[in-house]
């Protein structure tokens, strides 16, 4: 959103433009007079407004003052959802009968973007009037996919991770996306001069070496990446090949966007590799992963817009099916004849409160965390702070603490102590053993 921020600012100038999200800060002067685009981003008081999925549809749903005092400058306005297909699948339902309202009654446009778009016909048909319209503003042409095909998806089969070190090692340039933090610090860890991204490294820290990364491929220098898949969805970086753990099937090809991304290259040259891992996915994958399967076996070209749909029918409609797509069960709630907004909002929470937020005190965040000993907090100084935070699991947090490496704040928050944790290249070590033997 912060790419998005600047290229937006730099058109249309920074007066009409305001961010919107978790950690943006807008201070106030020194005068103690509120700065006028913090105001205007609480209140979405601009012309374009930047914001999240979490932060527009938790909005919507939400019961606080705090939430919900901006809502009315969402009428009359052009919604463009970036990435459509990152909308939560477990409140899907309830994200797609919030936008069929805007656009029914609050004289709203809705424009899903995604080159992946996900199978949505049938919500919006049980949520819109018949024959409301709803049109595909780029309608498909006879040879249009091939036109714009900049790589080719090879099937690699099983990697371990010494042979995947091992391919990484003989490209110039190339970024490898894994499925967790923790292979994705084991594969950093048998490449030599490579970069390493992930949430285990803290905001401004990514900010800084995806910078780094970027100056190398401007400039043609010996570039190897390690990522997780943090940088699929809209993150301006062009490899000329790439390697994809297998995953979800719009994730595979949000990560072939990172591949070629400028055509400067023949698509025949700009290989994505899918590969299997020894690895096990994360539990949350594993609908995705055998959707995808499915499809791969289906379809010789995965990005074709038929395999996009027969992914996101077959994952949505057969393998979630109708209780999966409003898992906390937001839309029977609002069908009460009294409508119940504090249990819908306490519901609808995009992002669940599963992990610990544990501060980092380097560079400016130490000054951040010594502010909050002394005076506690503010919304500014905790917006300022998570661009210094990284969040992990309560089991690994309780490890830190017991051990000494870390110091809670609260129930959900905590300051790093023993920095050695943290690596200048690789963020929060994820397989420290913290003298308990403990990895998650």
């Amino acid at each position: 959103i912060e790419q998005t921020q600047r290229v937006f600012e730099g058109i249309f100038g920074a007066e009409n433009v305001v961010a919107h999200y978790a950690t943006v800060d807008y201070p106030g002067r020194e005068d103690g007079v509120a700065d006028k685009r913090r105001l205007a981003a609480e209140n979405w008081d601009a012309p374009i407004i930047l914001t999240t999925a979490v932060q527009f549809f938790e909005s919507l749903y939400g019961s606080r003052p705090s939430r919900c005092r901006k809502l009315h400058n969402i009428a009359n306005s052009v919604i463009i959802f970036d990435e459509a297909q990152m909308m939560p699948v477990p409140y899907l339902t309830p994200c797609v009968f919030a936008i069929a309202q805007l656009v029914r009654h609050y004289g709203c446009s809705a424009v899903l973007c995604t080159a992946t778009q996900p199978a949505l016909d049938r919500l919006f048909a049980q949520q819109l009037p018949q024959g409301f319209p709803i049109r595909e503003l780029c309608p498909p042409l006879p040879g249009m996919h091939a036109l714009f095909q900049r790589v080719r998806y090879e099937k690699d089969g099983m990697l371990t991770d010494e042979e995947l070190a091992e391919r990484l090692r003989a490209e110039r340039q190339v970024l490898c996306i894994v499925n967790s933090r923790k292979q994705a610090q084991t594969l950093f860890g048998a490449l030599e001069g490579a970069y390493h991204l992930s949430t285990a490294m803290y905001p401004a820290h990514r900010r800084r070496v995806l910078g780094d990364i970027r100056e190398r491929l401007k400039h043609g220098e010996v570039c190897r990446v390690v990522s997780t898949s943090l940088v699929e969805a809209g993150v301006d970086v062009d490899f000329p090949a790439v390697y994809r753990a297998l995953g979800g099937l719009d994730s595979m090809i949000q990560a072939g966007g990172r591949c070629n991304r400028e055509g400067r290259r023949a698509a025949a040259e700009s290989v994505v590799h899918l590969f299997d891992t020894e690895q096990k996915p994360p539990d949350m994958l594993g609908q995705n992963i055998a959707a995808a399967r499915r499809v791969m076996r289906e379809f010789d070209d995965i990005g074709s817009p038929e395999a996009v749909r027969a992914y996101f029918e077959f994952l949505y409609y057969t393998l979630k099916g109708e209780s999966e797509l409003d898992r906390e069960q937001v839309m029977r709630a609002m069908e009460q004849p009294t409508m119940p907004f504090a249990s819908v909002a306490d519901a609808f929470h995009i992002i669940g409160n599963g992990e610990i937020t544990v501060f980092i005190p380097l560079d400016e965040g130490a000054a951040f965390i010594e502010q909050l000993r002394t005076y506690g907090p503010s919304r500014g100084l905790m917006r300022a702070l998570g661009q210094y935070a990284v969040g992990i699991h309560p089991k690994y947090c309780d490890k830190l603490v017991d051990c000494g490496a870390a110091e809670r704040l609260g129930e959900d928050a905590a300051v790093l102590r023993d920095l050695s944790l943290y690596d200048a290249q690789m963020g929060l070590i994820m397989d420290a053993n913290l003298e308990k033997n403990y990895i998650i």
